[in-house]
């Protein structure tokens, strides 16, 4: 078994079958989408992309790629790069890039931590990690994204002063993530009142997850970190 597997941190890899249209954007348009992760990247992450962009933010595990897509639409000069192991969820977020004919956007339908480790240091400018799985079963919390080799990948990649910035409504990973950012040296938590991470960034287009998370009466937690 690789080393890759036996650290994979998400579950299955798709579920329903794919519409005809979906199948046929996946065969024909991932492939110029999606980032080689089979060596490192070389150069300024910037040149990934065909729009003139300034600026490069990720988001780890988009799910459908609805905050994606939305923050691409709406920032046409930053390079979107997003990585989704969930084969469903990929299909979505290309169907969306070929309906919105969006240049600024990059993916990987995989780990994201195979792209983390290929990146160059402090390349990025922004991060996003929303509504991960929070794998609620104690045993399992080892498999959670938040964690210190996860968080040495991102430190290196970020740039100094950037911003981490994440989303759940699972009381135990909320916890869970201010303990382990507050214990890794490269970040500090930004939010001084409850005000702050009881309210959304600004743009802030909601989710699907969010949206089941409210309808069932848990409060989304939104904390941002800094790069040192």
């Amino acid at each position: 078994m690789s080393e890759h597997k036996k650290t994979a941190l998400f579950g299955r890899r798709k579920g329903k079958p794919l519409r005809a249209r979906q199948t046929a954007l996946m065969r024909e348009l991932l492939p110029q989408l999606e980032i080689d992760v089979s060596s490192p990247i070389e150069g300024d992450l910037r040149g990934l992309f065909s729009a003139d962009v300034d600026a490069v933010w990720l988001e780890i595990g988009f799910g459908g790629g609805e905050h994606l897509i939305h923050r691409a639409g709406e920032n046409p000069q930053v390079g979107c790069i997003g990585c989704e192991p969930f084969v469903n969820g990929m299909a979505k977020a290309v169907s969306r890039v070929a309906e919105q004919a969006l240049d600024n956007v990059r993916l990987l339908n995989d780990d994201a931590g195979l792209l983390l480790d290929q990146l160059p240091e402090a390349s990025v400018d922004l991060a996003y990690l929303l509504y991960p799985d929070p794998w609620p079963k104690k045993r399992h919390w080892k498999r959670r994204f938040v964690g210190p080799r996860n968080l040495d990948r991102l430190a290196r990649a970020l740039r100094p002063g950037a911003e981490f910035r994440f989303a759940s409504d699972i009381e135990s990973y909320v916890n869970w993530t201010l303990q382990h950012l507050h214990a890794h040296p490269a970040f500090e938590w930004r939010d001084a009142a409850a005000a702050d991470w009881q309210t959304p960034w600004e743009g802030w287009p909601g989710t699907r997850y969010e949206a089941k998370a409210i309808r069932e009466g848990r409060t989304p937690a939104y904390l941002t970190f800094r790069r040192i």
